[in-house]
C-alpha cells in the first residue's frame, strides 16, 4: 500500500539510496555524493519533510530547504523531490509534491522554488502539473563533471499563505 509519510531518521538509508540514484542519472544535482545523516539534517527544514512508502520500503522523498537567512525570505523555500526508479510514472511523484505544498502552506511559506536541469523534462513536468511556473533558465550555472549545466528555475505561489 502506498502512503506518504512523515520523514523519520530511521528512513535514512533509504533516503540515501534515492539520493544516489538521482546523482547516477547525471540530470538531478550538481551533487557527487549524498551527504551524510547529519549534513543533510543540518540542511533540510525538519518541519517539511516526507516520504512514500510502498509496504516497507521508501520509494521517494521531498524536503525544503531555506534559500535565506534574511527575514522578508522566510516563507520561500527551495524544493527538493528524488524518486525512486520503480516509483516513476505512477502518479507518486505528483501526490508527493502535492502533499509537500500542502505542508509547506500549512507551515507558513508562500512560494516554493526549485532549479531543474533542462535535460530532466520529467520533473520540469512534475512541477508544472503542481502549479510551479518557469521563471526563467540560468545559462550555465555550473558545471558537472567538467560540463556547464543550464538549470530552469520554477517556482509556485500559493493561493492561500502570503496572499494579503
Amino acid at each position: 500500500m502506498i502512503i506518504i509519510d512523515n520523514m523519520k531518521e530511521n528512513d535514512w538509508e533509504q533516503v540515501h539510496d534515492i539520493f544516489i540514484e538521482g546523482i547516477n542519472t547525471g540530470n538531478a544535482t550538481f551533487e557527487k555524493e549524498a551527504p551524510s545523516w547529519e549534513a543533510w539534517n543540518k540542511k533540510y527544514l525538519e518541519d517539511c519533510r516526507l516520504v512514500v512508502r510502498d509496504g516497507d520500503k521508501v520509494i521517494g522523498w521531498a524536503a525544503l530547504l531555506s534559500t535565506s537567512t534574511q527575514k522578508a525570505y522566510h516563507g520561500v523555500a527551495e524544493l527538493s523531490i528524488y524518486l525512486g526508479s520503480e516509483s516513476k510514472g505512477r502518479g507518486i511523484g505528483t501526490s508527493l509534491l502535492i502533499a509537500l505544498i500542502k505542508m509547506s502552506e500549512a507551515h507558513g511559506f508562500w512560494t516554493l522554488q526549485s532549479g531543474i536541469f533542462i535535460e530532466n523534462s520529467a520533473s520540469i513536468h512534475l512541477h508544472e502539473k503542481a502549479g510551479f511556473r518557469k521563471v526563467g533558465v540560468r545559462k550555465r550555472v555550473g558545471k558537472l563533471n567538467g560540463v556547464w549545466r543550464d538549470v530552469m528555475l520554477m517556482e509556485r505561489r500559493s493561493e492561500v499563505v502570503g496572499v494579503d
